[in-house]
């Protein structure tokens, strides 16, 4: 994920993009007691992006997720994909921790706003530039279930 490099963008299996980086991301989590789930909708299409970046999207919402449940009473963590229309998949990480702030919220995608009392507030930032480089949208909103979920679409590979 450190390496710079010109970004590559390719037909992807979105599905095994979430499972490897479940693997990275989630290192960890069943030490913490932390229940996963991953969920797609059969059939997706593919995905037209960069896999090490949108990896690298995706261990930073897992990441966050798990250390936002660490203290939390119910520890559970959901991936989901699904479509979005007809031109873009919807990817949603779900989690029961602690949930955001309204005063942080409006701001949090911004550089240097952190939750964390060491974080640097720099990942998210970057990933939502990340996801509207690839012509998706990020956002946030807290869980029903108490907690915080991320949202991001990505576009499906044009079909022709």
């Amino acid at each position: 994920f450190v390496e710079k490099r010109a970004g590559v963008r390719a037909q992807e299996n979105a599905v095994a993009i979430a499972e490897e980086a479940m693997a990275l991301g989630l290192i960890g989590a069943r030490s913490a007691n932390i229940h996963t789930r991953f969920v797609h909708e059969p059939g997706l299409p593919p995905v037209q992006v960069d896999r090490v970046q949108i990896q690298q999207v995706l261990v930073n919402l897992l990441r966050n997720a798990v250390e936002a449940m660490a203290k939390a009473p119910k520890r559970e963590l959901t991936l989901s994909l699904a479509r979005d229309g007809a031109n873009m998949i919807e990817v949603r990480v779900s989690d029961t921790g602690h949930g955001i702030s309204q005063e942080i919220a409006g701001r949090l995608f911004k550089p240097f706003v952190t939750t964390k009392p060491h974080g640097m507030g720099i990942g998210l930032a970057i990933s939502k530039s990340i996801v509207e480089a690839h012509g998706g949208e990020m956002r946030c909103e807290p869980n029903p279930a108490g907690g915080t979920v991320f949202r991001f679409t990505l576009p499906v590979m044009p079909s022709g």
